[in-house]
């Protein structure tokens, strides 16, 4: 099954292009963050995504987005090729987006955006390291913080 999710934020203002069949693209890159355990402490570092968004996706991404926004994107991976201009094939590894949607913005000036549609939850960088600092390492798998409560109450499950 070839699945992605990711939450991370855009590394620059996206822009959309039209390919030549009149369809809109969005090209950009996710900074997400990853968790290392180097000598018994948690250090924070991030890997930068390129991803990829279609159509209605990318019209709300260059409509909304700017940048340091975080994301949260579902989609699968990709892979492809091309020929450059010097006639060398070019590999390029990417996360085509499914959907996508905005669940924060960077903050300027002391205040937030709010002008673009969220169903998300509003959550700051500074929210998520006091949450990850709190956080027992050894309840930190493979990224996954464990440990942390996420606020949901056993008798909301429908199971």
């Amino acid at each position: 099954m070839n699945s992605v999710a990711l939450v991370g934020r855009l590394t620059k203002d996206p822009e959309a292009k039209q390919t030549q069949t009149g369809l809109t693209v969005c090209s950009f890159t996710l900074a997400v963050d990853r968790h290392v355990s180097k000598n018994a402490q948690v250090q924070q570092t991030a890997d930068f995504i390129q991803c990829v968004a279609w159509r209605q996706s990318a019209d709300y991404l260059t409509g909304y987005g700017k940048k340091g926004d975080m994301v949260e994107l579902e989609g699968k991976i990709q892979t492809r090729n091309y020929d450059d201009r010097d006639g060398k094939k070019v590999y390029v590894t990417e996360v085509l987006a499914d959907r996508l949607s905005l669940i924060s913005t960077k903050k300027s000036s002391g205040s937030s955006r709010s002008d673009y549609p969220s169903g998300g939850t509003s959550i700051s960088r500074d929210d998520i390291s006091k949450a990850v600092a709190a956080a027992d390492p050894i309840d930190l798998i493979d990224g996954f913080d464990t440990g942390i409560d996420a606020g949901i109450n056993p008798d909301d499950l429908p199971f």
